[in-house]
């Protein structure tokens, strides 16, 4: 049967105040009355040759239409310049997470885990100016430090504006040209060494008690930031994050409320509860009044927005504890779903939640995309998003209506005790899953008939089965060690990488990492270390993620058959898969293993998060964090390979491109042991 979606359609947005709409907004809203739709709605708030978003434009494509760099040129580019961003706070394991935007000339990104703000000149890699927040012991005390994507710009009466979120939960805003703090904007927060303006207290206004110094209780949970704010038509949303990994032993957290800020002031305008309160849409999947204390449900993905509509799109995560939920039976709106809000209200549009009752850590991890198609003759505004369960989901972006049939089919259930199991999970009928979901034995290792023996022994103890199979718990009346999660949580699609979209062609090209885990449950009580700072809350879980269930490889090998990594592209106008290729090629440690010698096996492609960008001409990547320092570039129409440029280090996040004085410039995010947490400019001679 067809999954059913709340279609509740709002009047469309009332304009905000003109000084809100700047001079690019006002201009884009004359030329809409005499132009055609897309001679505006190209830019997507993006000027020509600019990175102005995180995805590039207020639409998360990744794409640009800049074509200096193509495929006869490709492997000429040369190594402009690197910016050390190690030297604002080096550490040993510290990786550049943030895609740097490209505003009136000037780069812009943060680096340490200070978050420090730095303008760059983009033809030199030259430090222009740096911004720093005071040290605070909110500072100390938040997780996700090193966890920062980036910054965001805006222009108030011709006057550029950079807006930074920092682990602190701060907002800042600081003039574009020098990065001092903008007059009149927030006010003073009563800690020592803060400016006197330009900053906004965000925990001020969430809703829960906390000390000015310290921040939020950690009996009560904690709250940080991780992606940057979304400004648009004078408003900044902003999203939000929490602990990383999935070790939590305690039920209680603070949910990932989302809020927004007036641009020009820093007044709150709204917040939208992604655990809803009484009262409220949604509060009633929440049973045993488990709303009143679960948390998490954060929005940590980067937002998109589409302005003409006055809709901002939130993909949220899961809620607490990431693994076990039977004190949140219920389906847990908003949990793990594509939210549609009202730009100027905050009041919800439309929703469709892709996971009920999310045990599987399966968030939603990357930027909805939006795209104008065509399907079956007919226009659809759409928004497109990708999934760690390797689902992509595609809805009219107005309507919330599913664009192809989206059915409820029922899944597994487990008899973890105390635990509750939705009986059906939402499965997309068109596009096809493009990763591996739910382990059998014909998805095994088959190199060899030995290994293929070696693999079905190792297997013999755990759970084999379709997606959805829920985790056993340890002394399982089966004898079960574990189940077969696949994709795992950091399988599937993932921040890392994430997918890219044309938007002349309406094909998107999703990368994914093929994985597993063993996925087991042990009393929370035994690995429950009595703190609070890495386990907020203070109730223990009947259960948390255990330990011992680590099957999904061989002396090395993965234990399925390959591509490791890919990047599949699927035409969205019509569901249908072009071709998939590898992400890079065959790792050594696969090619050269003792078990493969003498056998003549395909390229594999690197188990990891391929980092991908699309322009006109070419569609380009790296392996990802750990894989080879190499650029790759292939025809986006078929996906031949064209060539190659080595690079300093692996990349660790999504890559960026931009026009500066007429010279195409390709910025990357790299990671080793030579340049730590740094970016480097590639360009032609």
């Amino acid at each position: 049967m067809k999954t059913t979606w709340d279609g509740t359609v709002r009047p469309k947005a009332i304009m905000p105040p003109s000084w809100r709409l700047g001079g690019i907004g006002v201009l884009a809203a004359c030329l809409a009355a005499v132009l055609p739709g897309n001679a505006v709605a190209q830019e997507r708030g993006n000027p020509h040759g600019e990175w102005r978003y995180w995805g590039g434009d207020q639409w998360n494509t990744r794409y640009s239409p800049v074509d200096q760099v193509n495929a006869e040129n490709f492997e000429g580019l040369q190594i402009a310049w690197t910016w050390r961003g190690d030297n604002f706070g080096p550490q040993p394991d510290f990786i550049m997470r943030s895609t740097p935007i490209y505003a009136n000339g000037v780069l812009y990104t943060v680096a340490g885990r200070r978050r420090t703000v730095a303008a760059i000149d983009p033809a030199t890699g030259e430090t222009l100016w740096t911004f720093r927040e005071p040290h605070t012991e909110r500072w100390e005390n938040s997780p996700r430090q090193n966890y920062g994507r980036g910054v965001a710009y805006t222009e108030i009466d011709g006057r550029g504006v950079i807006y930074a979120v920092t682990p602190g939960f701060f907002l800042h805003a600081l003039d574009a040209k020098t990065g001092q703090p903008l007059e009149g904007f927030g006010g003073a927060v009563p800690i020592a060494g803060f400016p006197e303006t330009g900053t906004v207290d965000m925990l001020a206004t969430l809703d829960h008690p906390y000390n000015v110094e310290s921040g939020i209780d950690p009996a009560v949970g904690a709250i940080t930031t991780s992606s940057p704010p979304l400004v648009v038509d004078g408003v900044i949303v902003v999203g939000n994050s929490a602990h990383a990994g999935g070790n939590y032993t305690r039920v209680e957290n603070v949910p990932g409320d989302v809020q927004a800020f007036d641009a020009r002031t820093g007044e709150h305008l709204w917040t939208f509860h992604t655990i809803p309160r009484e009262g409220e849409f949604g509060n009633d999947t929440w049973e045993n009044d488990a709303w009143q204390y679960s948390g998490n449900v954060n929005v940590w993905a980067p937002l998109s927005v589409d302005a003409e509509q006055g809709i901002v799109y939130l993909p949220t995560d899961a809620p607490t504890n990431d693994y076990f939920g039977g004190f949140r039976p219920g389906a847990n709106l908003f949990g793990s779903s594509l939210v549609a809000v009202d730009l100027l209200t905050g009041e919800r549009r439309w929703h469709f939640q892709m996971i009920h009752h999310d045990i599987w850590d399966w968030d939603l991890p990357v930027a909805p995309i939006l795209v104008d198609l065509t399907v079956d003759g007919q226009p659809v505004p759409a928004v497109v998003q990708a999934s760690k369960q390797t689902f992509v989901y595609a809805f009219n972006r107005v309507t919330g209506e599913p664009i192809w049939p989206i059915e409820e089919r029922p899944v597994p259930e487990g008899n973890v005790p105390g635990e509750w199991y939705s009986p059906t999970q939402p499965f997309p009928t068109s596009p096809a899953a493009y990763e591996l979901q739910g382990l059998s034995e014909d998805d095994l290792i088959d190199f060899t008939p030995e290994l293929r023996a070696r693999a079905l022994e190792q297997v013999s103890d755990i759970l084999l089965g379709p997606i959805f199979t829920p985790r056993v718990h340890e002394g399982n009346e089966e004898s079960y060690r574990a189940t077969a999660q696949c994709p795992s949580a950091t399988g599937g699609t993932n921040i890392p990488g994430g997918p890219v979209l044309d938007p002349e062609t309406g094909i998107l090209y999703v990368q994914s990492r093929k994985a597993c885990s063993g996925g087991v449950l042990a009393p929370a009580a035994e690995r429950d270390d009595g703190s609070a700072g890495s386990n907020p809350g203070r109730t223990v879980v009947d259960f948390a993620s255990g330990s011992g269930g680590n099957f999904a490889s061989m002396d090395g090998l993965p234990i399925f058959k390959p591509p490791y990594g890919r990047i599949t592209a699927i035409d969205m106008n019509t569901g249908e898969h072009l071709w998939w290729i590898p992400n890079g090629d065959t790792p050594d440690n696969i090619r050269d293993h003792p078990l493969l010698e003498g056998v003549e096996i395909p390229n594999t492609g690197y188990q990891g998060d391929a980092t991908v960008l699309v322009t006109q001409t070419l569609l380009m990547w790296a392996e990802g964090r750990g894989g080879r320092p190499v650029w790759y570039a292939a025809d986006k129409r078929t996906g031949d390979r064209i060539g190659s440029v080595e690079i300093p280090a692996p990349t660790s996040t999504a890559p960026m491109t931009f026009l500066h004085e007429d010279k195409q410039y390709i910025v990357l995010s790299v990671a080793g042991d030579s340049v730590p947490g740094s970016l480097v400019a590639l360009t032609l001679p």
